[in-house]
């Protein structure tokens, strides 16, 4: 079978390798799914070059999230062949991937598989952060990559909740599809003063919460954008520089800096709790309630193009591998 993978860390487009390897065996407890669709997020570009919170272990597979069909099942367990599924792991870009039977989610029969591979990691982040967030209607959010997949999911929920959404982008372009989408002010930070833009955005009440994706300068002027007692959190690092943390300003406004990670706030929760989230993500995004947009799809083989393409500033949708 084919498999997109790494034998060396490093950049992308310098250690990923197309190549034929054999076909997994389900071990006990576990199911062999042939891959339909799998999504390429930031936490793969970074998991290859070992920045991520997980450790890769070369020769190793790229990607964390995708939906296919079962193939084959292992030892113990009994799921029909066919029954088309949703799971995120490591090594999910090939065309067969081993999973454990137990994490897989049944992907409902009227959502598109370009939607299902992407079902899981973002609008669940969006859905944690604003749990932890705890913002009432009428509460103001900034977000930074307003432009992102995550970020229209955050808008998304956000808006139903009635909590306004101030969004940074680097293109005024973007601005009206956020706007439609519910966000409620869109400031293009390259050409505008954020202070001074949020300040009036919020009649002077700055922002009660943030979600920072970048870092660096930017995730500076997002604290500076806070009121007080606000909270940042951070689920990013897209420049790769760290914020520069004022001490008197977070003390002097008692601000709140906290990480996110999907995987630390998921575990954390009531197995009912888990349980519960899950239906309702996905039956918001059956019914279109909860958008995805999808820019561009490639083969495993043109995996350098999707990497690129990925990567490339002003995208409008999600770039996926379709098998």
């Amino acid at each position: 079978m084919k498999a997109v993978l790494f034998e060396n860390i490093g950049l992308p487009q310098e250690v990923l390798q197309l190549k034929e390897i054999d076909k997994p065996t389900p071990a006990p407890g576990e199911i062999c799914v042939k891959v339909s669709k799998a999504n390429i997020v930031p936490a793969d570009i970074m998991f290859i070059r070992d920045m991520y919170g997980l450790r890769p272990h070369p020769p190793q597979i790229g990607g964390f999230e995708a939906c296919g069909t079962v193939d084959s099942c292992g030892e113990g367990v009994d799921m029909p062949e066919g029954s088309k599924v949703i799971f995120t792991q490591t090594g999910v870009w090939a065309e067969y991937v081993c999973v454990a039977a137990n994490t897989v989610i049944p992907q409902p029969p009227t959502l598109s598989d370009q939607v299902a591979c992407q079902a899981f990691i973002n609008p669940l982040t969006a859905y944690g952060m604003l749990i932890r967030a705890d913002l009432e209607e009428g509460d103001f959010l900034l977000i930074t990559a307003a432009a992102s997949a995550f970020s229209k999911f955050v808008i998304q929920f956000a808006a139903a909740r009635g909590i306004n959404v101030i969004g940074t982008v680097r293109r005024d372009e973007q601005k009206e599809e956020l706007l439609a989408l519910g966000a409620h002010t869109i400031i293009n930070e390259k050409t505008e003063n954020l202070y001074k833009a949020i300040k009036a955005a919020t009649n002077g009440d700055m922002a009660k919460s943030a979600f920072d994706a970048v870092g660096g300068e930017l995730g500076d002027k997002v604290l500076n954008c806070l009121q007080q007692g606000g909270m940042l959190q951070v689920y990013g690092l897209l420049s790769l520089q760290p914020i520069p943390l004022n001490s008197g300003l977070l003390i002097f406004k008692d601000l709140n800096v906290q990480g996110f990670w999907l995987t630390t706030w998921f575990m954390s929760l009531s197995g009912d709790e888990r349980r519960s989230i899950i239906p309702k993500i996905l039956g918001m995004l059956t019914t279109n309630e909860l958008k995805a947009d999808v820019e561009a799809e490639y083969s495993l083989d043109q995996f350098q193009e999707a990497i690129k393409h990925m990567e490339s500033e002003g995208r409008k949708g999600k770039i996926l591998f379709s098998f």
